[in-house]
């Protein structure tokens, strides 16, 4: 999913224009093309600013996607309805922002492809996000009695990476009006 800035509380305007640089940065350009000198030009912030908060280029990285985790969590997975209906809200969430100019890809997996080690703290956000991701949706299709919710959250998990590569080298157009069928299909509504 394309990311979102969120301010926590309490965060200092030096930090929060870190991460803000980064994240517009990291998403237009990746990762390993963006380095911390142009971070620290473009946010305007002193040098040692950026260390105070951020000892390395990972720790940067890593709380930028922490901040796209912790943005998802709370809008992602909507209250209310029925636990079919809010799966297909979920999609239906995933296919409208694939679908909007400037959509490069999810960050969580562009991350992954540029820190391929699983035992980097980057890639464990990324493994985190995706288990978190996938355990919600197999506790939703749990409370709606689904005969087989681990293997069905693992193939919902599947079509979510799908919708956001083909959001991105697809043409949008066509990968939104097949969310909801395609989810509809895989939890049997």
């Amino acid at each position: 999913m394309a990311p979102t800035t969120i301010a926590p509380r309490r965060e200092s305007p030096a930090r929060r224009r870190v991460l803000d640089t980064a994240l517009a940065l990291f998403y237009a350009e990746g990762i390993h093309a963006v380095g911390i000198d142009r971070i620290i030009a473009e946010a305007g912030v002193a040098k040692a600013t950026f260390y105070h908060h951020f000892p390395s280029k990972d720790d940067l990285v890593h709380a930028y996607l922490e901040e796209q985790v912790e943005l998802i969590r709370r809008r992602v997975i909507p209250q209310g309805a029925t636990p079919e209906e809010r799966i297909v809200s979920v999609f239906e969430a995933i296919g409208e922002i694939t679908c909007k100019p400037g959509f490069r890809g999810c960050a969580f997996i562009n991350a992954a492809a540029e820190y391929p080690d699983p035992e980097h703290p980057v890639r464990r956000v990324v493994d985190d996000f995706r288990r978190w991701f996938r355990d919600t949706l197999k506790d939703l299709l749990v409370t709606a009695g689904h005969p087989d919710a681990e293997r069905t959250a693992l193939m919902l998990l599947a079509l979510r990476d799908g919708l956001a590569v083909a959001g991105d080298l697809d043409d949008p157009a066509t990968a939104g009006p097949a969310v909801r069928s395609a989810v509809t299909r895989l939890i049997g509504t």
